[in-house]
């Protein structure tokens, strides 16, 4: 069955990074485009950055450009989100999710970072 497993959530500073894992099995990891969302406490989802299949085209949220950057390397099945510049307001919980036609059809647990001022 899909499963999608995330690592390297943690507290940290603001100014500071943090490189999030997805290890996805179960299915085609290289044959779907995958993205990062994000949770933060009380509020709604917040989608963060796309990657396609092959991982030549990616897209951000405008509060992440110039600070995240989302990787992925298919031979090993795993999808990373490079946080650097971390902010308070990035505090959440963060999910890796498989996209497929036009829905996210399987999500990961999520991970929580957290990012004091």
């Amino acid at each position: 069955q899909v499963q999608l497993v995330e690592s390297g959530g943690g507290l940290v500073e603001s100014g500071g990074s943090l490189r999030l894992s997805c290890a996805a099995s179960g299915f085609t990891f290289g044959s779907y485009w995958m993205n990062w969302v994000r949770q933060a406490p009380g509020k709604g989802l917040e989608w963060v950055s796309r990657i396609y299949s092959s991982g030549g085209i990616t897209y951000y949220v405008d509060s992440a450009k110039g600070r995240f950057t989302i990787s992925r390397e298919n031979a090993k099945n795993t999808l990373y989100l490079q946080m650097n510049s971390l902010k308070p307001e990035d505090t959440a919980v963060y999910y890796c999710v498989r996209e497929y036609g036009t829905t996210f059809d399987y999500w990961g647990q999520g991970t929580q970072v957290t990012v004091s001022s």
